[in-house]
């Protein structure tokens, strides 16, 4: 069988694997790290890229294991667009953007406006931090059309497991696995 063939029928596969599992409801706020630590047996994310034009919708964990495959596609969704390279996003990264998701009841997808960025890409960037997540493919900027960036804030910050960075001005917000703390930028 082609590689191709191979894609097609393993997103066939999870596809009808997803459709056939019932999702609970998504959960209070205050069940949101028991839901980090076991987000079930399905975990899915949905994101697009304005600046690529690229859509990533795909179950990226099943039955107790990260789908490879899928974390690849994540990777290489979130690269540094700018100079085109590639880190291994980390998975608790992608399970806390899910888990807010889950938290806020919508499949719509997050936009995404920042993932993985090389140190030059950083650099140019004004307001950055100098030893930002971001180059350690930890963190992403996101924002949804369907709700405000307090109510994304608000289930990040209710996840208590990493950074939340909220922007009003710039209508987005920073979520990052790396020690738990909050700002607003």
């Amino acid at each position: 069988m082609s590689m191709d063939g191979f894609q097609a029928s393993r997103r066939s596969f999870l596809g009808v694997l997803a459709a056939g599992m019932a999702v609970a409801a998504a959960p209070v706020y205050a069940k949101a790290p028991g839901l980090l630590r076991g987000a079930g047996d399905v975990r899915k994310i949905a994101m697009y890229n304005q600046r690529t034009g690229e859509s990533l919708n795909t179950v990226y964990y099943a039955n107790g294991r990260y789908i490879p495959e899928a974390m690849t596609e994540i990777s290489f969704f979130m690269r540094d667009w700018r100079h085109n390279v590639v880190r291994q996003y980390h998975p608790g990264n992608i399970d806390i953007l899910a888990t807010t998701l889950r938290m806020l009841e919508t499949d719509e997808p997050y936009l995404m406006i920042s993932g993985y960025r090389t140190p030059q890409t950083n650099r140019m960037l004004r307001g950055a931090a100098k030893e930002s997540y971001h180059m350690r493919a930890m963190a992403a900027d996101v924002r949804l059309r369907s709700r405000d960036v307090s109510q994304v804030s608000r289930a990040a910050l209710a996840c208590r497991a990493g950074g939340v960075g909220i922007y009003n001005r710039s209508n987005f917000v920073h979520m990052d696995c790396g020690p738990v703390r909050t700002w607003r930028g």
